[in-house]
């Protein structure tokens, strides 16, 4: 069977979502032994390795020149930022309720669209957005006793995440998908290693060293998916699908962590994911009551 280029987006993005996952679980195994520069620093080394190889086996280093570009830059930066600000609460919360704000990210992006990058987004996703920022707040909630000054760093990573997402979308079709990655692991691997400056270095046993040699695989999964997925489909059909993190965030949590979601928590995850679900509807229900030549322009 031969997928359209939104079904591999699909595909490309269920692959992102479990390599960032399983990322993040190695990651926050191994916080409890070093500090976040130095696995930032080790993480991406050993990342940037494999992909040098690859990128050598196949070619695209000579196109490497391409990413001299602002966007790329702009698409650094937010990668970086993000990575930094949402490891940090990570470390310091559960998974399943960290993994449940990074939840927001497809409305964030739907939303995103609309605004910078012309997208037509009509009343209806527009109140399933705002509906959405409605779960977020059962997840964080501000100004109640379950409230975790931790939630707000991780959902500011989300907005930078967001910026990094929609960059992507709009990154010149001529710049390798390889070489934004290697780009994006060079600037987390330097910002380790500046951050590991203020740290005192801690020597890594054999299982955190397998542990971020794993992290480094996954999120190499995880950086070339994402891209691909941003730049092949349609971006408000795709970013749904980021929801299948979320269970295996809550499998990964309890089996490892003994973390189970409280109500709220739960209550908010149902909210997100129920409101990304009626966005996909919305979308396949326009796509096929619409010719192709106007597919582009309609309302959602």
């Amino acid at each position: 069977m031969i997928l359209s280029d939104n079904g591999r987006a699909i595909v490309f993005m269920m692959f992102a979502m479990a390599g960032f996952i399983f990322n993040d679980s190695c990651v926050k195994l191994v916080s409890s032994d070093l500090p976040l520069g130095q696995i930032m620093f080790l993480r991406g080394a050993m990342a940037l390795s494999l992909l040098l190889v690859w990128c050598v086996a196949n070619g695209a280093i000579r196109h490497f020149s391409l990413l001299l570009n602002r966007l790329v830059g702009l698409r650094v930066f937010a990668e970086v930022t993000a990575t930094l600000l949402y490891l940090t609460a990570l470390f310091n919360m559960p998974i399943p309720n960290a993994t449940a704000i990074l939840q927001a990210l497809p409305l964030l992006v739907t939303a995103g669209a609309a605004l910078f990058l012309g997208a037509p987004v009509g009343w209806r996703r527009w109140t399933a957005i705002t509906v959405g920022f409605g779960g977020v707040l059962l997840i964080v909630r501000p100004g109640m006793e379950g409230f975790d000054a931790w939630a707000l760093v991780a959902l500011a990573g989300v907005f930078l995440m967001a910026l990094r997402d929609l960059t992507t979308s709009v990154l010149p079709k001529n710049i390798p998908t390889l070489g934004v990655t290697f780009a994006t692991l060079v600037g987390v691997s330097v910002t380790g290693l500046g951050l590991s400056v203020t740290e005192t270095w801690v020597l890594p046993s054999a299982s955190n060293l397998l542990l971020l040699a794993m992290a480094a695989g996954f999120v190499l999964v995880g950086f070339i998916c994402l891209i691909n997925a941003m730049r092949v489909g349609d971006i408000s059909l795709v970013a749904p699908f980021r929801y299948s993190i979320i269970l295996w965030a809550i499998v990964i949590g309890y089996l490892v962590w003994g973390d189970i979601p409280d109500t709220f928590t739960l209550a908010g995850i149902a909210v997100l994911v129920g409101t990304g679900i009626y966005s996909l509807a919305r979308e396949r229900k326009l796509l096929r009551g619409a010719g192709p030549a106007a597919r582009a322009d309609l309302p959602r």
